[in-house]
């Protein structure tokens, strides 16, 4: 399954996940700040998809 997702507030333009059976395949981004952004890629590939979510999550708490 491919989800496009079109972020607010941030320079990313567009992210588009691949996931198939629950984890992530693939994590792209158009625009963006391009080092944080392999990072994260990176990251969350072959992760399952709710512990990405959780990671993430706390990730933006932490840095409000």
């Amino acid at each position: 399954m491919t989800i496009n997702y079109r972020p607010r507030g941030v320079c990313s333009q567009q992210m588009q996940i691949e996931v198939e059976d629950g984890v992530i395949r693939s994590f792209q981004v158009l625009g963006g700040c391009s080092g944080n952004l392999q990072g994260i890629s990176r990251l969350v590939e072959g992760m399952n998809v709710d512990e990405a979510i959780r990671r993430l999550s706390r990730m933006a708490e932490l840095l409000k």
